[in-house]
């Protein structure tokens, strides 16, 4: 629930309270700023767990809001969760046990549904890196070939973690690291996209296949950079 305690009125609110304060004037340890805090707002900041409050507290963005997005909601409702049932327990109307367990869904809380592909990929995936661990093959990394083809063609493998690891020099140390590129200038799909750099530039040329579908004609369409990656034929 990245960003939920933003939608929260009386949140909303109290995070207002705390820019102006933050803005005019320093946090002492003692807490007397709190009292420049409206009763209302007093309350709910007293009420949020000691890290909540603090996450609060962080530095500014450069616009002056609360950075949301460092605030661990999910611990939030946890930590509050815990507070509520303790509270019921002494008074005799909740006996169970509570062991909250987060997990942070941020990118898939807002990523689109999965493609006919997406699904199928991960899949394999999944049951290769579990057919992997049962054979006792450790230090590979599940693999899945072939992906140009029919899913049924597909070949799923393990790939030695080494073969993907590359040396770089990090704090004065040469360590084994994984090679990051946020684009790979000599991969197929920017060697494409620089032999047709001049018509792109006064033409539009876009591959779309629209929104997507799970049926019909292009549900199973393999992604066109994916493609090129593979040199297929596109």
């Amino acid at each position: 629930p990245e960003g939920l305690i933003d939608f929260i009125p009386e949140v909303q609110k109290l995070i207002a309270e705390l820019n102006e304060i933050l803005a005019h004037d320093v946090v002492d340890e003692a807490g007397l700023w709190k009292k420049k805090l409206t009763p209302q707002s007093l309350e709910l900041f007293e009420f949020l767990p000691q890290a909540i409050q603090e996450q609060l507290m962080l530095e500014r963005d450069p616009h002056g809001n609360v950075q949301v997005a460092k605030i661990e909601t999910e611990k939030m409702l946890i930590q509050m969760a815990e507070t509520e049932l303790e509270k019921r327990k002494a008074e005799g109307t909740y006996r169970g046990q509570f062991r909250g367990q987060s997990h942070f869904f941020g990118y898939e809380g807002r990523c689109g549904l999965p493609t006919n592909f997406d699904a199928s990929y991960c899949y394999a995936l999944g049951y290769a890196a579990g057919a992997l661990l049962h054979a006792g093959k450790t230090g590979l990394i599940s693999s899945v070939g072939n992906l140009a083809a029919p899913v049924e063609e597909w070949t799923v493998g393990g790939t030695a973690l080494t073969a993907l690891m590359d040396v770089e020099r990090r704090h004065g140390k040469f360590k084994p690291v994984i090679k990051k590129a946020m684009v790979e200038l000599e991969g197929a799909p920017f060697k494409k996209f620089a032999s047709m750099r001049e018509e792109l530039a006064l033409k539009n040329r876009y591959i779309s296949p629209g929104p997507i579908q799970f049926v019909g004609p292009t549900a199973n369409a393999v992604n066109h950079t994916l493609l090129l990656e593979l040199g297929a034929q596109v």
